[in-house]
């Protein structure tokens, strides 16, 4: 079911681009974590691969504690923003001061291995990032955070903060998922060609990490969002893959 034309009055521009909920792969239940788990023992992954469920929920309740009753703006920056796998109220253009995007999370499963780890974006502290603000309901806070959760708390590699966001209609404070640096999977200060490197070459059961870069890169050019650094990134690892460097 399409989202409601009200929902880009701010930003019509995104109108028939975004993906309804009702048509999202991310909009999982719990479920979807018992067929990994059954994966993870077959191939032998790690202990901590993923965030406990109870451990998720009560962060969840933690973050949001006296906002479960009252509209919700979310600061997205990748995927969220063209498959945001919720019902959204709003969508704003927006920017984050202070946080830039940033491929700096190690991806050992999916688009990556343990034994040839790939790259995930997140935001890391410095510069800025555009992206959108989206609002979801007051009465649909605690339902949709509980699939947004399922989602970017999945393995437990991000912080959530609520930051201030720009909006060509005003500030406003946002949830933003940003990188843990106390995780195990933080890569800090990657040299930008060891990124492409790493990028070029792994590969998980979902495909080429590279397939991920480029999906990123071709979004954001369609939804009118610029950033010079994944293009930058985007071409060194084009090259490693043809091998011309």
């Amino acid at each position: 079911m399409p989202f409601p034309h009200h929902v880009f009055r701010h930003t019509p521009a995104l109108r028939g681009l975004i993906t309804p909920p009702d048509e999202s792969e991310l909009r999982f239940g719990l479920d979807r974590f018992a067929e990994l788990d059954i994966q993870a023992e077959k191939e032998g992954w790690p202990p901590g691969w993923r965030m406990e469920h109870d451990a998720r929920e009560a962060n969840r309740l933690g973050v949001l504690e006296g906002r479960m009753v009252q509209d919700l703006w979310v600061f997205a920056y990748g995927s969220l923003i063209w498959d945001p796998a919720v019902q959204v109220e709003e969508y704003r253009y927006g920017t984050l001061p202070g946080w830039r995007r940033s491929f700096c999370m190690r991806l050992e499963g999916g688009r990556g291995s343990f034994a040839r780890p790939g790259l995930m974006a997140a935001l890391d502290e410095g510069g800025h990032c555009d992206g959108v603000a989206m609002r979801i309901s007051g009465p649909l806070v605690d339902q949709e955070t509980q699939f947004m959760w399922r989602r970017e708390m999945f393995s437990g590699a991000y912080r959530p903060l609520f930051l201030e966001v720009a909006t060509p209609q005003g500030p406003v404070e946002a949830l933003t998922f940003v990188m843990d640096r106390d995780n195990r999977r933080y890569m800090p200060d990657l040299p930008e060609d060891d990124a492409a490197r790493m990028i070029a070459v792994a590969e998980g059961n979902l495909g080429p990490n590279f397939a991920y870069l480029d999906s990123l890169v071709r979004h954001l050019d369609e939804l009118g969002i610029a950033d010079d650094d994944m293009h930058r990134l985007h071409a060194r690892a084009q090259n490693y893959r043809l091998g011309a460097m």
